[in-house]
């Protein structure tokens, strides 16, 4: 996995800088094949701009774009984004041949008419 963090018009400490590989490392928990992941944090007018580009195989990337005044609360609410992001694609992912609840009950209620 490649990652790259950048920072525009804003100087990232070492904290922030741990923070945030500690968050992308975090990301292979979904067992996705998470190829690059590129960060890039920016500062606005009056706020900080977060941008997570997830780059996974056989699947679309994963962007997150979040903002706020403060540059810590902007990372968290953009990790947690991608988290959520990711855990969902996982789940799509596993999930996309197995058989539905409405399915199941259909077939229950046939073998119980058979019966």
């Amino acid at each position: 996995m490649t990652v790259q963090i950048h920072s525009k018009e804003l100087t990232l400490t070492e904290r922030l800088n741990d923070h945030i590989a500690a968050a992308i490392e975090n990301f292979k928990r979904y067992h996705l094949d998470i190829t690059t992941v590129n960060v890039n944090i920016k500062k606005e007018k009056e706020s900080v701009e977060v941008e997570f580009d997830i780059h996974v195989g056989h699947a679309q990337p994963v962007i997150i774009t979040d903002s706020d005044k403060n540059v810590d609360v902007a990372i968290d609410l953009a990790i947690d984004r991608a988290n959520k992001a990711l855990g969902r694609l996982h789940d799509k992912m596993k999930d996309h041949n197995a058989t539905s609840l409405r399915d199941i009950e259909l077939l229950e209620t046939e073998t119980a008419d058979a019966e």
